[in-house]
């Protein structure tokens, strides 16, 4: 069983303190004065030094989390990114703002903005990592044993593979996780904020330190088939394919999985997953949405001559309740656990009819998070998958991904 439950350390400023210092707030209406009183109240009680934030951008807009954090938490550096849906105390959610409270005492954290990310260029992008590393960890290299680094990256970029593995490579030691940013499924535009600065096409890279024990980890459900579709015309700069086995895009997809193409829709894509094998293990490559044209747009790189396989998605509640059993036994108790979880794959819990048993074990396990438009981890970056870093109840810092 997981330890305890939401309500067991909810505070006076409701809030949720966990073990190790840090609090987390959620509000779902833009026009609540309190809330912001409430995060301030818990930023000086908590002695906070920097706050992750995760909002629904249809619901709250950029300037008005700007404003409102400049106006009651002034000083408080912070990383915050919009949303396809957010995981908060109930579990799962849509149309809310997150606020997640670090205190300065428990964890060292520094953030940092890479810009462009389109144009920036692997070389680039390693360099600037590499100096943020340094700064960071500094001559005592045995920090890097207690660090890890979070990203939070423009959903509607199509850099995430290339930021990715620049990211991981420039990081060497240092453990990496995140989600992309999403905009509520409209797919216009992603936000980032750093220290109050919005952005776009941009990512954000936060290095963290601390004692308190973590895991990063990763969980999937998804089961290959023997149906295969190669990629035989295709946009990669746009994420688009025409064309699978000759045959226009969402026709052969469609035939593919038993389906009218015209009754293609965001529930069809996270039912029957396409992915790709990539040194022994599949990956999925999943569909964003079909095009007035008959092509597919995708949430991860795609190019021609590649074999996709369809899978099929099988099991959610079963692996997921065995990853969180065993990142639980690996950190001596679950505190709290900081997630991106893929947007698709809450679709197919609603699909399956399964939301209420995953909303279960992540309010269980004590999840705080968002649903994302991909996800990153270590070097990659996937789809329909959650990445997460779980924080123990243990005496030791670190963790080996």
């Amino acid at each position: 069983m997981a330890g305890g439950t939401r309500e067991d350390n909810v505070q006076p400023n409701g809030g949720i303190e966990h073990a190790c210092g840090v609090v987390a707030l959620e509000c779902d209406d833009p026009g609540d004065a309190g809330y912001w009183a409430r995060v301030a109240a818990a930023r000086e009680r908590s002695a906070a030094g920097f706050a992750l934030v995760f909002f629904s951008s249809a619901r709250f807009a950029p300037d008005v989390v700007t404003g409102a954090l400049a106006a009651t938490c002034p000083g408080l550096r912070y990383a915050a990114c919009s949303t396809a849906g957010e995981i908060t105390r109930s579990g799962i959610s849509e149309g809310n703002l997150i606020v997640i409270l670090f205190p300065a005492d428990r964890f060292r954290i520094a953030a940092h903005r890479i810009r462009d990310i389109r144009r920036a260029g692997m070389e680039r992008i390693v360099a600037q990592v590499g100096e943020a590393k340094r700064q960071f960890v500094g001559p005592a290299a045995a920090r890097s044993a207690h660090t890890f680094a979070l990203c939070l990256i423009d959903g509607l970029s199509f850099a995430e593979e290339s930021v990715t593995a620049a990211l991981h490579w420039g990081l060497d030691d240092i453990p990496l996780l995140g989600g992309s940013a999403g905009d509520d499924m409209r797919f216009g535009e992603t936000t980032l904020i750093l220290d109050g600065e919005p952005a776009s096409d941009a990512a954000l890279l936060v290095l963290v330190e601390t004692q308190v024990p973590f895991h990063i980890f990763k969980t999937d459900n998804f089961v290959p088939t023997p149906d295969k579709l190669v990629v035989t015309r295709s946009d990669p700069d746009r994420r688009i394919v025409h064309e699978f086995n000759a045959a226009p895009a969402a026709q052969e997809y469609a035939r593919v999985i038993g389906m009218d193409p015209q009754s293609l829709s965001p529930m069809s894509f996270a039912s029957h997953p396409l992915v790709v094998r990539v040194g022994g293990e599949y990956y999925c490559r999943s569909v964003q949405k079909m095009n007035r044209d008959g092509s597919l747009s995708f949430f991860c790189a795609i190019d021609d001559g590649i074999v996709m396989t369809v899978a099929e998605p099988a099991g959610m509640t079963r692996t997921t309740r065995a990853a969180f059993d065993a990142v639980r036994e690996r950190v001596g108790g679950i505190d709290f656990v900081l997630g991106f979880d893929c947007v698709l794959r809450r679709i197919d819990a609603r699909n399956r009819q399964v939301t209420h048993r995953i909303a279960a074990i992540y309010r269980e396990n004590k999840v705080i998070g968002f649903n994302t438009y991909g996800e990153q981890y270590l070097s990659m970056h996937l789809n329909q998958t959650f990445t997460g870093i779980a924080f123990g109840l243990g005496q030791s810092g670190g963790s080996d991904p």
